[in-house]
């Protein structure tokens, strides 16, 4: 039996996927009234938890060979967030324990790129840049390396687990839209599409819940593994986007000066409208740090293959046109 935890989220639903397409039987953890339309149609065993409930962890774990620990907090606001800390940190300190009272074989934890140490431009990253929380920039990096350490020093006490870190998520399946799921939507239903200075490294979902699992199988007691993809500016994001619909319409670019003065303020419109935020001064930071990042490592031990960005634009905007809740979304969007 294998254990995938937030198994609703983007990552998560799709390694559910795979997973499934391999014969495995798959518990999913799911925490209270989750919205488990991105699981339809899958067989799976549902089974409810939290990871600030060891209780329900136990449970969860009965009987499981494998975890894939991906449940968490994702924020691009900046500042601390206690709930996001508590989740992210001390929600993966009580997986581990209790995947060792219940003799889990394998534990694999999806950390960030972000949790990585912050490398200047012209440095390529790898993943002996190491886990320095010091050296991140906001709350939700800082979480990710710290729970991280954590499952390093869990390994190093006779846990088999493995880390993988995945860079910018997209491609199909994206059901609760990402904030670049939400880019692409809006490129695709408005005439103007609004573009900022700036690239990053983007792998497609389903290439990470590909590296997932072979990272299951043939990573390295207590190793980190990048699972990249390619790197594109947001302006090129943006082309592609239209192009595979033909939509026509102008790509207007924000100049970096003004987005940011801008981004200063958006944390609190986000607050007032209750609307996960997709413009902060976090992403626009994001998109212009050093974003040159190697999966040499990944592809050497595990055989990690990606596929090309622009296929992965490509299968996004198919799946957004063609799934019912997505159809929902692009209405609503539109009002």
């Amino acid at each position: 039996m294998i254990l995938v935890t937030g198994a609703t989220g983007h990552i998560g639903n799709v390694l559910v996927r795979e997973l499934i397409k391999k014969g495995e039987k798959v518990r999913a953890m799911v925490i209270p009234r989750d919205d488990l339309t991105p699981l339809k149609d899958q067989e799976i065993e549902l089974c409810i938890g939290d990871v600030l409930d060891p209780a329900s962890l136990m449970r969860a774990m009965r009987g499981v060979d494998t975890v894939y620990h991906l449940a968490g907090i994702i924020s691009i606001l900046p500042g601390d967030n206690e709930l996001l800390r508590r989740v992210n940190l001390e929600g993966t300190r009580n997986m581990l324990v209790a995947a060792r009272r219940q003799g889990v074989r394998r534990f694999v934890y999806t950390s960030s790129i972000h949790a990585l140490a912050h490398r200047p431009h012209g440095e390529t990253v790898v993943e002996n840049a190491g886990f320095l929380p010091g050296t991140t920039v906001e709350g939700y990096d800082t979480s990710k390396a710290l729970a991280s350490l954590e499952v390093r020093k869990a390994a190093d006490e006779g846990l088999d687990a493995v880390i993988v870190c995945p860079t910018g998520v997209i491609g199909p399946y994206d059901y609760k839209l990402s904030e670049l799921g939400t880019l692409i939507l809006n490129a695709l239903k408005k005439r103007a599409a609004f573009s900022i200075e700036g690239a990053y490294d983007f792998v497609d979902v389903r290439d990470v819940a590909q590296g997932e699992i072979l990272a299951g199988t043939y990573g390295r007691k207590g190793e980190t593994y990048i699972l990249s993809g390619e790197w594109i500016k947001i302006h090129d994001i943006l082309q592609v986007v239209r192009g595979v619909v033909n939509k026509k319409g102008p790509i207007l670019k924000i100049p970096t000066w003004l987005a940011k003065a801008a981004a200063n303020f958006t944390p609190y419109y986000y607050q007032l409208i209750r609307s996960k935020p997709q413009f902060t001064r976090y992403s626009i930071d994001t998109v212009q740090s050093n974003a040159v990042v190697s999966h040499e490592k990944a592809t050497r031990e595990l055989g990690y293959q990606p596929r090309g960005i622009r296929q992965a634009l490509a299968d996004t905007v198919h799946w957004l046109n063609e799934d019912r809740k997505m159809q929902e979304a692009w209405h609503d969007a539109g009002r």
